[in-house]
C-alpha cells in the first residue's frame, strides 16, 4: 500500500481502513469490527499504480466515496459508496501525467466535493469540478513547481476560500495558488523550503489562527515550518531535524497541553520524529 485513509465508510460510527495498493492497482477496504479489529479486506480495481486516496462524500448522499491518484496514466478512480460500506465500480477521469497524490474539497462555493491533484511530472495541478451527481467536469490544470509530490487544499488567507498549497520535490520550493472565489486560481507564488519536500500539511502552529505551512523534506531529514503572515504570504522557512529521510508529516496535540506537535514519518532506519511545541 502506498497510502490510507481512516473514516467510517458503513455510518456504524467506527471507523474503518482505506488503501491504495499501487502493486496490484487496487484499494482494499477493511471494516472496524467494533473491538479495534478489522474484518478481512475488500479490493476493488482502480486505475494503474495508485499512489494517493482520499475518503470524501462526492455525490451528497452522506456517504464517504473513494478517490485514487492513478500514478501511471494520469488519471483519478472515484468509487461511490453504495451505502453498506461496499463501493461501486471505479469511473475514470484524466489529469495530468504522474499523479501522485490527490485532495478533495469544495473549491467553488457551491457545497460539492472537488478534485485537486498533484501531477508529479510536468509540475502541474488538475482541479476537476464536480457536476452535483458524484461526476466531475474535464480538468484545468494550474503550473506549480518541479515534481510535485503532495497537495493540500486550505484556506490560508482567511476569505472562506480554499487554497491549493504543493510540495515540489525538485527544486526544494513550495507552492501557494491563491483561490479567486469562482474555483479558479491565481497564479503560483513559490517559497523555498527544504531539499526534496516530499509531504506538505497546513496547520496553525503558533496559535494566532492563521494556517500555516509545514513540509517533510526528504534530503537531509529535515521540516521546514513556514509561518502565515495573515494575507495569504509567508515568512521565510524555519528548519528543523528529524529522521533520515522523512517523507511524510501530521500535525496534532500529542500531549495534551493544547499546542500542535510535528510528527515525521522517516523512510529511512524506519522511525517517526516528534517535535514537540515550545
Amino acid at each position: 500500500p502506498q497510502s490510507v485513509a481512516v473514516v467510517d465508510v458503513n455510518s456504524d460510527n467506527k471507523p474503518d481502513i482505506i488503501t491504495a495498493n499501487s502493486v496490484d492497482d487496487t484499494v482494499s477496504v477493511l471494516i472496524n469490527k467494533g473491538n479495534g479489529t478489522f474484518a478481512s479486506q475488500v479490493t476493488y480495481p482502480v486505475g494503474s499504480q495508485p499512489y494517493g486516496v482520499a475518503v470524501v462524500d462526492v455525490n451528497g448522499d452522506n456517504k464517504p466515496d473513494i478517490v485514487t491518484a492513478n500514478y501511471a496514466g494520469g488519471s483519478v478512480s472515484v468509487l461511490l459508496n453504495t451505502g453498506n460500506g461496499t463501493f461501486s465500480t471505479q469511473v475514470t477521469y484524466a489529469v495530468g501525467i504522474d499523479t501522485y497524490a490527490v485532495a478533495v474539497a469544495d473549491v467553488n462555493g457551491d457545497n460539492k466535493s472537488d478534485i485537486v491533484t498533484a501531477n508529479y511530472f510536468g509540475g502541474g495541478v488538475s482541479v476537476l469540478l464536480n457536476k452535483g451527481n458524484g461526476t466531475f467536469s474535464t480538468q484545468v490544470t494550474y503550473t506549480v513547481g518541479m515534481d510535485p509530490q503532495s497537495v493540500a487544499v486550505v484556506d490560508v488567507n482567511d476569505d472562506s476560500k480554499p487554497d491549493i498549497i504543493t510540495a515540489n520535490s525538485v527544486g526544494g520550493t513550495v507552492s501557494v495558488l491563491l483561490n479567486r472565489g469562482n474555483g479558479t486560481f491565481s497564479t503560483q507564488v513559490t517559497y523555498a523550503v527544504g531539499l526534496q519536500p516530499y509531504g506538505v500539511t497546513v496547520a496553525d502552529i503558533n496559535s494566532d489562527n492563521k494556517p500555516d505551512i509545514i513540509t517533510a523534506n526528504y534530503f537531509g531529514g529535515g521540516v521546514s515550518v513556514l509561518l502565515n503572515k495573515g494575507n495569504g504570504t509567508f515568512s521565510t522557512q524555519f528548519t528543523y531535524t528529524v529522521g533520515l529521510d522523512p517523507r511524510a508529516v501530521a500535525v496534532a496535540d500529542v500531549n495534551g497541553d493544547n499546542k500542535p506537535d510535528i510528527i515525521t514519518a522517516n523512510c529511512f532506519g524506519g522511525t517517526v520524529s516528534v517535535l514537540i511545541s515550545s
